[in-house]
């Protein structure tokens, strides 16, 4: 059966009339099926789904206007031409009437069989011509979301199962990718229709090569290439691609990695489905470069932010200290959040807080913050000029700029405590047999205006745990900050004998944040260990 040949519905009750329409249909090379009433016709239509219909306007059962209206009328088969064909209906009201009820075209007997066959040709070139219009928008639709989720992709292994089970679900085909991420592991996925799950498979590392080779050399761009069944398998093992592979090879720049998509070539893709295969591979080597620029710019990040946190924190004889640093879950940028243990004689600074923004220029300033109080620390310790000191350094040099801080300085001999908050969420107290409770609000945040900032003093028991934290850790657009505040406090309510449990415990209830988080707690014990040297 030629490319042109359609399955036709005859539909007739006059059984010469059947006979010689569904003649003149075979002789152009058409399949035929016939019924003999509209009932029969409906379900024949609903089961076989037929190209055309030729349907006779006087039935038995029901009319042929009837009929028509009922396949116009469902979402399934509405797109179905129907001719309909009368001996007996052949006034103009009687043609309107058909053609008004759903009916492609009308013929009035006597007719022609060149005349028939010319209608029928005419009818079938609008509906292929519909036919692959709406094929490829649901197509062009599909491609759109396939891209979009390559786009949304966290991972590399991520974007390939998209891209790879995206080909095979629009292509109605088998399909194979293979790519190579910033890792330098060749990935290669495939996915077989209707259910279109991605199967990961090893890769050896120089197919890639050879496809690369093979279809674009050393420049960028995209090629169209094919492939035999063992040209296939010999990049893809135990491929079930049968009757070869028809493969776009893209790169975006000279020098990167080539992305490759495959697809089944058997039947052979049309002009369309080509197009289709070409966009995938563009859309492919695209989000491979802007998910690999995003996690190298994310590394970078998270290296510079490190680089400006203590590298350690130091052995204090009398206290445990357990810490925790976790950058926002999609957030590329270094942010503002930094934490401070020194030990300063017999007794230690803890100290926590948050600039302003996410940016580098938010990095920088905490940086200058950490060591501006370091330097603040070398004679005499006073908290309260050592935050003024603090605020100065905001106001005049990074104006607009606002930043909170809190410094605990503590001897864990005695357990004598001073206490500073620029604006910082309070620390939380935690003692045998008390309720966990936050300290008094603080003074005004950095960065304002002039301020004297209150020192507090106070004494942490023996086995007394404090905890500090930053906004980060509680913040939620869906939780109000008081709920999220309580909530913290009633975790803090058990805290754990191991404070790494406790840590874990915290950032582990709150999961991932959209803000970075710093926190610090500690705790006052019996044992004293030797200082670091």
């Amino acid at each position: 059966m030629n490319e042109r040949s359609a399955t036709v519905l005859v539909v007739d009750d006059t059984p010469t009339k059947l006979y010689i329409l569904s003649s003149w249909l075979r002789r152009a090379g058409h399949r035929v099926v016939e019924a003999t009433g509209g009932l029969e016709a409906l379900a024949k239509v609903g089961e076989l789904q037929p190209d055309l219909v030729v349907l006779d306007v006087r039935l038995p059962d029901i009319s042929g206007y009837e009929v028509c209206e009922q396949i116009k009328a469902d979402p399934a088969t509405s797109s179905i031409p129907v001719v309909q064909i009368s001996g007996a209906a052949i006034t103009s009201a009687d043609r309107a009437e058909g053609l008004d009820r759903g009916a492609d075209a009308y013929l009035a007997e006597p007719v022609e069989p060149d005349e028939f066959a010319a209608t029928i040709e005419a009818t079938l070139r609008y509906y292929r011509a519909r036919r692959r219009a709406e094929r490829m928008s649901a197509r062009m639709v599909a491609l759109t979301e396939v891209t979009l989720e390559m786009n949304a992709a966290g991972s590399f292994d991520e974007l390939l199962v998209v891209a790879v089970e995206g080909a095979s679900r629009i292509l109605g085909r088998y399909a194979g990718v293979l790519a190579l991420p910033p890792d330098g592991l060749t990935r290669r996925y495939t996915a077989r229709p209707p259910q279109g799950a991605a199967t990961a498979k090893a890769a050896s590392p120089d197919s890639l090569t050879a496809l690369a080779a093979m279809a674009l050399g050393n420049t960028a761009g995209t090629e169209m290439f094919t492939l035999s069944e063992d040209g296939w398998r010999k990049v893809m093992p135990d491929s079930e691609a049968e009757g070869g592979v028809s493969a776009v090879a893209c790169r975006t720049k000279a020098g990167r990695p080539v992305v490759c998509i495959g697809v089944e070539a058997h039947p052979s893709l049309d002009t369309d489905e080509l197009t289709i295969l070409r966009q995938l591979g563009q859309a492919l080597a695209l989000a491979v470069d802007a998910l690999g620029a995003y996690l190298e710019e994310h590394t970078i990040a998270l290296t510079l932010q490190r680089s400006l946190l203590p590298p350690r924190i130091p052995r204090v004889p009398g206290l445990e200290i357990s810490w925790r640093y976790q950058p926002a879950v999609d957030n590329v940028e270094v942010g503002g959040d930094f934490y401070e243990v020194l030990q300063l004689g017999e007794r230690v600074l803890i100290g926590i807080g948050d600039v302003q923004g996410h940016s580098l220029h938010a990095a920088t300033v905490m940086a200058e913050l950490r060591h501006a109080l370091r330097a603040s620390l070398l004679g005499t310790v006073d908290l309260g000029a050592s935050m003024s000191l603090l605020n100065d350094v905001l106001r005049r040099y990074h104006p607009g700029m606002t930043a909170t801080v809190c410094l605990i300085l503590l001897d864990p001999e005695t357990g004598e405590a001073e206490l500073a908050n620029a604006g910082h969420i309070p620390p939380i107290f935690m003692e045998a047999g008390e309720d966990a409770r936050y300290h008094r609000l603080g003074n005004l945040l950095l960065g304002v205006s002039e301020a004297d900032y209150r020192v507090d003093r106070l004494t942490i028991p023996e086995g007394g745990s404090v905890l500090m934290f930053t906004d980060g850790l509680i913040e939620d657009r869906y939780t109000p900050l008081n709920r999220s505040l309580e909530i913290t406090r009633d975790l803090a309510e058990t805290v754990d004998d191991d404070l790494e449990v406790f840590c874990d415990r915290l950032i582990g209830h709150f999961g991932a944040r959209e803000d970075d988080v710093a926190l610090v707690v500690f705790r006052r014990i019996k044992e004293h260990c030797a200082p670091d040297a």
